[in-house]
C-alpha cells in the first residue's frame, strides 16, 4: 500500500468521505487512490477558493469535516480566504496540499513555496508528513484536530514521494472525537452573580450555543433574569424561524452597534468571541461596548458552549421555566417591482420548511433579520468573516452534506464575482441550490463605506467608477447558463416568488438575476 492509498482509508476511517479537489500534478497519486474506495465522493472545484468555501458550508451543516485537495503552496493560497471563513465560523475542514517530493525542494523549481508559511494564518493546525509509513497516522491527527474546540482548520502538508511510495500503513482506529473541556464553576458562578445583580445584562452566543437546544436553555436564562440574547453580526449556524427561541443580531457598523450595547453592563459569552465592529473609522469609537462593561465567558472552548449554558440554566433555577419562542407570523405576499426588501420579503413568504439560507447578499439583505422573523423554521449561514466569496461555494457545501433540503444563496452581484466557477461544480453534483443574485451592478457596500470613512461628498467621477459594475453590466442568466445551470431574470415580484417556492421540489440548481433599481 502507497502513502496516498493509507491517506484514503484513514480519512474515511475517520468519517472523511467527501474531498473538494483543484489537483495538480504533486497529487495525482491520490486521485488515482480514488478510484479504489466508491466511499469517498471526489467533487471536482475548478478553483480552490471554492474547494475551500463548499469544505466550509459542508463542515457548518454536517457537523463532520469535508477534506479539500490543494495543489502546492499557490493553490492553498487561492483557497485562503475561505479558510479564513470556515475558522471563523468554526467549521470543521481536512486540507490535504500536495508538496513537491522531498528530495525536489532544494532544486530551484519555480513552484518551490513556504507552504507551512501559507497554512499557519488561516489554520489551527499544520503538519507535513515525512515518510508513507506515517501518512494514516499523520490523517487521523488533522481529523482530531478538525474536530476540536467545535470545528478547526487542519492542513496536512503531503510530499508527493509519501504518496506514491511503498509502506504505507492501515488506520488503527478511527481518529477518536476530542475530549471536550469541563464546564469551569467558577465561570458560571461569575454569570451568575452578572444576571443576579440586576445590572442590564447581554448573553451573545456563537457557535454551537446556536442551535435549538442551546438556544432554549439560553431562552429559559433570559426569561428568569432579564438578560437579551444576541449573536455577532457574522453568524456560521442559527436555527431560527418560528418555534425556536429568537435571537437579535448585533450590527455590523459601529454607530448602530454602540446602540445596541448601549447601557448594558454584563456581557456573558457563550461560544462567541468579544465583538469588534467590522473596521475602524476616522473619530469614531473603537469599541462596540460603553465604557466600563464587563465581559466574562463561559467556557473557553466553544464546544463547550452548550453544556456551559445547561449549569448556568440549572445554576439561576430555570430549568423549569418556558423559553419565548418565535410566533409563527405569515407574511404578505409582496407585489410590484423589485427592491432589495422586496426579494427578502419574497423568500421570507416563499421559502420551504426547514430551508437552508445562505447569505452572501451584504448590503443589499441586511434587513432579512428583521423581515423573517416568524418565517418557517430554517438554518440561516451568513458571511462570519468578512472574506467575499464565500456564499455560492458554501451553499454547494451545504447541499452536498444536507441533499435533502433546500438550499437558498442570497448573493450579491460583486461578491458573486469572486467564486463563480462553483456554479459549474453545483450544475456537474445536482446541488439543490437556489441562487439569488442582488443585480444592483455596484458594490453597494463600498458606497456605505466612502460615506463611514467621511468622504463621500469628495468622491468623484473616478473614484465613483471603482465601485460601479455596469458599461458593460454583467450578464448572469448567460453566466448561469454557460456553466451548465437554469436561470431567469426578473424585474418583479410575482415571478420570483414562484421560484422560490420551486426550489422545494427541484432537482438540481438555478440563479434568479433580481434586477434591482
Amino acid at each position: 500500500m502507497n502513502g496516498a492509498e493509507a491517506l484514503t482509508r484513514a480519512l474515511l476511517a475517520g468519517g472523511v468521505n467527501t474531498c473538494f479537489a483543484n489537483p495538480g500534478t504533486s497529487e495525482m497519486h491520490f486521485v488515482a487512490a480514488l478510484d479504489r474506495f466508491e466511499e469517498m465522493r471526489p467533487v471536482l472545484c475548478l478553483f480552490e477558493g471554492v474547494a475551500t468555501g463548499a469544505a466550509d458550508g459542508y463542515g457548518r451543516m454536517a457537523d463532520k469535516p469535508a477534506a479539500t485537495l490543494m495543489h502546492l503552496g499557490f493553490g492553498l493560497s487561492g483557497g485562503l480566504a475561505n479558510l479564513h471563513n470556515a475558522r471563523k465560523a468554526r467549521s470543521p475542514v481536512v486540507n490535504i496540499v500536495g508538496e513537491h517530493a522531498s528530495w525536489h525542494l532544494e532544486s530551484g523549481s519555480a513552484l518551490v513555496s513556504d507552504i507551512e508559511g501559507l497554512a499557519v494564518p488561516m489554520s489551527d493546525w499544520v503538519h507535513t508528513s515525512r515518510d508513507a509509513s506515517s501518512v494514516a497516522r499523520d490523517a487521523s491527527a488533522a481529523i482530531t484536530a478538525a474536530r476540536a474546540r467545535g470545528g478547526q482548520v487542519a492542513t496536512l502538508i503531503l510530499p508527493a514521494d509519501t504518496a506514491w511510495s511503498a509502506g504505507g500503513q492501515p488506520p488503527d482506529a478511527p481518529a477518536p472525537p476530542p475530549a471536550l473541556q469541563t464546564v469551569d464553576p467558577g465561570a458560571v458562578g461569575a454569570a451568575v452573580n452578572a444576571l443576579r445583580s440586576g445590572e442590564p445584562a447581554l448573553l451573545l452566543l456563537g457557535g454551537r450555543a446556536l442551535r435549538q437546544g442551546a438556544l432554549e436553555m439560553a431562552g429559559r436564562i433570559a426569561a428568569a433574569t432579564g438578560a437579551r440574547l444576541a449573536t455577532p453580526y457574522g453568524i456560521g449556524r442559527l436555527e431560527r424561524g418560528a418555534g425556536r427561541v429568537p435571537v437579535e443580531r448585533l450590527p455590523a457598523l459601529i454607530d448602530p452597534a454602540r446602540k445596541a450595547f448601549a447601557g448594558i453592563r454584563n456581557v456573558i459569552l457563550a461560544g462567541a468571541e468579544h465583538p469588534a465592529a467590522m473596521f475602524a473609522y476616522p473619530d469614531k469609537p473603537r469599541a462596540m461596548e460603553d465604557p466600563g462593561a464587563r465581559f466574562m465567558s463561559l467556557a473557553e472552548d466553544s464546544a463547550c458552549a452548550p453544556e456551559a449554558l445547561r449549569a448556568l440554566c440549572g445554576a439561576i433555577g430555570a430549568n423549569a421555566i418556558d423559553p419565548a419562542l418565535e410566533p409563527r407570523e405569515a407574511p404578505l405576499a409582496p407585489t410590484g417591482h423589485l427592491t432589495p426588501d422586496a426579494v427578502l420579503q419574497a423568500v421570507t413568504f416563499a421559502m420551504p420548511d426547514n430551508a437552508i439560507i445562505v447569505d452572501e447578499s451584504i448590503s443589499a439583505g441586511r434587513n432579512f433579520f428583521p423581515l423573517s422573523r416568524g418565517a418557517v423554521p430554517h438554518d440561516y449561514l451568513q458571511l462570519p468573516a468578512g472574506a467575499l466569496g464565500n456564499g455560492i461555494p458554501s451553499a454547494l457545501g451545504a447541499s452536498i452534506a444536507c441533499p435533502d433540503r433546500p438550499v437558498i444563496n442570497l448573493e450579491g452581484d460583486g461578491s458573486a464575482m469572486y467564486t463563480l466557477q462553483g456554479l459549474w461544480t453545483q450544475a456537474r453534483e445536482k446541488a439543490n441550490v437556489l441562487t439569488i443574485i442582488f443585480s444592483n451592478r455596484r458594490y453597494n457596500i463600498l458606497d456605505a463605506e466612502m460615506k463611514g470613512v467621511g468622504i463621500s461628498e469628495k468622491a468623484g467621477q473616478r473614484a465613483r467608477r471603482m465601485l460601479s459594475l455596469d458599461r458593460p453590466d454583467i450578464s448572469w442568466v448567460d453566466l448561469a447558463r454557460g456553466f451548465g445551470v437554469e436561470a431567469a431574470r426578473v424585474t418583479e415580484i410575482g415571478p420570483l416568488i414562484d421560484m422560490v417556492k420551486g426550489c422545494a421540489t427541484r432537482k438540481g440548481p438555478f440563479l434568479v438575476e433580481a434586477v434591482l433599481p
